[in-house]
């Protein structure tokens, strides 16, 4: 086991967990996260650290302002409950660069499988492309054109030019 895990690093491994055991869950209350983090008792010290509770609700959370960490291994959904970050989800942008998921060998080994398993089935995009907002936009407003070709469409928009 690593000498000090880090908070976070404990709250992501909590979550995942509970992602991992509920797949039909899309997300989980605080009280959810901070009994796994209890239950998993990652680092051996109980009662938790006092800081993982502040981590679940502001730390770790991407779509709130930095204060003063800027990880984004969670993201608080409208509901007001947590989920785990995926890349493309909406973050602050002073979080852009902070860390999402743990550094492999700064979790004990048990744990680590939980990162293939983010890797491979929770954050893997579907169909196995990337997530790009630009190009999701393939294919909108076909319907501009679905009648007269790219030349038409340009003179049509020219005539009314001075």
């Amino acid at each position: 086991m690593p000498k000090a895990i880090r908070v976070a690093d404990e709250v992501w491994i909590a979550t995942a967990h509970l992602h991992r055991s509920h797949p039909e869950r899309a997300d989980f209350t605080i009280d959810e996260i901070m009994q796994q983090a209890e239950t998993a008792n990652v680092t051996g010290a109980a009662p938790l650290r006092p800081g993982v509770k502040v981590h679940v609700y502001l730390h770790c959370v991407a779509n709130k302002p930095p204060n003063p960490g800027r990880y984004r291994m969670l993201l608080e959904t409208p509901a007001g409950r947590r989920r785990l970050y995926r890349p493309g989800d909406p973050c602050h942008p002073r979080r852009m660069a902070g860390k999402h998921v743990p550094k492999r060998d700064e979790i004990p080994r048990c744990y680590r499988e939980l990162l293939d398993w983010y890797v491979t089935d929770y954050a893997a995009p579907a169909g196995g492309h990337a997530r790009d907002p630009v190009l999701a936009m393939r294919g909108m407003g076909k319907e501009i054109w679905a009648n007269e070709t790219a030349d038409d469409y340009v003179l049509r928009q020219r005539s009314g030019w001075q």
